[in-house]
């Protein structure tokens, strides 16, 4: 039975639509795990070690892509652990080969325990406590074990339990840091690595300002900034790089449990150029500004005609129509 051009056309018609809805601007909430990096299991968080993510641009070593490492590397004795200077992150931990080691949110130190089982420590193998050993710049004192629910002894630095990352295919990568809002690289004191000059991991919520109205806010009450340069769909891409970050600071991932009045559809992370996630609302990347000094600045507000105080679902207050 040969197929009319109407039916062909409505068949066209209808993988459009199916296409656009499941694109940035689905109906339903998105995981608020990165879109780039992975996508976020419902009941682990722990990322997809299927999907196609690459090396971090600008953020692992140099080089062309390796493949991944064997089951026997990401598996293998931790050895002696060192310290690795990141230009984004600042000091990470590494372990013998040079891998970078994880922590997960989920996970407890006090007392330690691993919630990473299953599928997930397929995708964060957990790092093997019985040969590791502490380098230069790291404190013995630190390092423990932690007994798994399959009975082996994994590595615990200040508590946590270190993972390596599935994605991660070469010293230096830190391809897993800020996977679903959850994971991290590990700095060598067991605390999440991360520069003092970066956005912290903080909540977002909104306030009234006089001026503008109802404005997203960070967890330290400053404005938080959408550039009309970006772009939302089909993927965020944000055209703020270089020296346009140290005056307008990425938001960091923050935990969709951890925000207050915040649309809830197109809340999601990214992961930019650099290799680092960044916080979208409404699928729009954001970002606080340098020139606010005290909580309620709206210093930022119209700068260069680019920057506005974002709103709670993501628009740009008093922004040219979009």
């Amino acid at each position: 039975m040969k197929t009319s051009w109407r039916s062909a056309s409505l068949v066209a018609s209808a993988a459009a639509v199916l296409a656009l809805t499941t694109a940035c601007g689905q109906e339903s909430a998105p995981s608020t795990g990165s879109q780039n990096v992975g996508a976020t299991a419902a009941a682990g968080d722990y990322g997809s070690a299927g999907a196609g993510l690459g090396t971090s641009a600008g953020v692992g070593a140099g080089g062309d892509a390796q493949a991944s490492p064997s089951a026997a590397t990401q598996t293998s004795g931790a050895g002696e652990l060192a310290v690795s200077t990141n230009g984004e992150l600042g000091n990470v931990l590494t372990d013998g080969t040079g891998l970078t080691l994880y922590r997960f949110d989920q996970d407890t130190a006090e007392p330690p325990k691993s919630n990473c089982d299953g599928d997930c420590a397929k995708t964060w193998p957990p790092v093997p406590a019985d040969d590791a050993t502490a380098g230069e710049g790291i404190d013995k004192a630190l390092l423990g074990e932690v007994t798994r629910t399959d009975g082996s002894k994994q590595l615990t630095v200040g508590g946590w339990p270190a993972y390596r990352y599935a994605k991660d295919t070469k010293a230096g990568d830190v391809v897993g840091q800020g996977v679903g809002g959850k994971w991290y690289a590990l700095a060598p004191d067991g605390k999440k690595a991360k520069k003092a000059d970066l956005v912290e991991e903080a909540g977002l919520s909104t306030r009234k300002d006089p001026k503008l109205g109802e404005i997203v806010v960070d967890k330290k009450g400053h404005t938080v900034y959408r550039f009309l340069k970006d772009t939302a769909w089909p993927d965020p891409i944000s055209a703020c790089t270089g020296a346009c970050l140290e005056k307008w600071p990425a938001v960091a991932p923050v935990d969709i449990n951890d925000t207050k009045g915040i649309q809830k559809k197109g809340y999601m992370t990214f992961t930019r150029p650099d290799g680092v996630e960044q916080q979208t609302i409404n699928c729009w990347p954001i970002y606080t500004f340098a020139g606010d000094k005290a909580p309620g600045d709206t210093n930022g507000q119209g700068v260069g005609g680019t920057w506005y105080a974002a709103a709670p679902d993501g628009k740009p207050i008093g922004a040219p129509e979009e």
